[in-house]
């Protein structure tokens, strides 16, 4: 199994009380520490321009902006977005963007794609709200024309959401066909079926229930195609409560709680609780014990969010020394 680490952005009320000008002091150190090591195997941001749970004017760094940061500071570690949306920028400026980053990295981008979904954030920045439909649709279109310039360093199409003439990329990006394609979303008759198309990585539903059921989805689009499901390597998104002990397990889920009090005090609690439910929520024991059953089921790559991050090290400190080494 492999492990991705999100690094904090504030987007999750995970940068609070730090100064702003010691934002990027902070997230590249926690990428620093990521790259020095051998658990991670890459970092992501999330690309988004307005807080969870609600628009509260917290921080939130720009993604790709970030992606191109991490590019010129880091050696080892690949460098991912869960997950960029297509609609917030042109697909053929958006392939250029990233074919620039992989030149900055040695070759080192992930491309994490979805439709969006953050109904506030795009109509405030004015990008309407199309259906779901329209969303998938632009993603698909979006998807082709991306292909076409890393593989061709040229592309046209003439779509319904999306028309390129001829767009033209030079360099091609490091990575032969492009940064990788991580397709992300559970929609079971458009967006599982696109992954299917495209997507060298998945990104979905993280229960052992959830994760079975959309990878059964997945391999039947495949078996449709005539591609190797095997081919695909699935992932999900975990936030990790780690602890030696469950007593300071229930300590960490009440120093979240009033984390979060700070900034949505009406919220905090059932915030907590939500954090209290997930899988990887327990002493290493534990964490291994869930991870190996989600193995089990085809789950490959786990990335992990650590509320905690930017304030203290100490849980990802003791994922790195008690859970990654066992399921290695």
């Amino acid at each position: 199994m492999r492990f991705g680490l999100f690094i904090p952005q504030g987007w999750r009320q995970d940068l609070t009380g730090i100064a702003p000008a010691e934002h990027w002091s902070v997230m590249n150190g926690l990428a620093q520490h990521a790259d020095s090591g051998d658990t991670w195997d890459s970092i992501w941001v999330y690309d988004h321009f307005h807080a969870v749970p609600e628009p509260n004017g917290e921080a939130t760094h720009e993604a790709w902006s970030l992606i191109n940061a991490y590019a010129a500071t880091t050696r080892r570690v690949k460098l991912g977005q869960m997950c960029t949306c297509m609609s917030y920028r042109n697909p053929a400026y958006l392939a250029k963007v990233a074919a620039t980053a992989d030149l900055i990295s040695g070759g080192r981008v992930q491309m994490g794609i979805g439709a969006g979904w953050y109904e506030h954030e795009w109509r405030a920045y004015g990008y309407g709200f199309p259906t779901a439909g329209e969303r998938i649709a632009a993603l698909d279109e979006g998807v082709q024309i991306m292909k076409q310039m890393w593989t061709d360093g040229v592309a046209t199409l003439h779509g319904t959401h999306y028309q390129v003439d001829g767009a033209q990329l030079a360099p091609l990006p490091i990575q032969t066909d492009g940064p990788p394609l991580w397709i992300a979303g559970g929609g079971e008759k458009k967006t599982l079926r696109i992954a299917a198309q495209h997507a060298r990585f998945t990104n979905f539903d993280g229960s052992p229930d959830g994760f079975a059921h959309k990878s059964a989805v997945l391999q039947q689009h495949c078996a449709a195609i005539g591609r190797d499901y095997d081919e695909i390597t699935r992932s999900a998104n975990y936030n990790v409560v780690i602890a030696a002990t469950e007593s300071e397990v229930d300590d960490k889920i009440a120093w979240i709680e009033e984390h979060y009090a700070h900034t949505l005090p009406e919220k905090a609690p059932g915030i907590a609780e939500d954090f209290r439910n997930g899988p990887l929520v327990g002493t290493p024991e534990q964490i291994v014990e869930k991870l190996t059953e989600l193995r089990a089921l085809g789950m490959t790559y786990a990335i992990c969010y650590f509320i905690d991050a930017a304030y203290d090290r100490s849980s990802i400190e003791l994922f790195e020394r008690e859970v990654a080494p066992a399921l290695r």
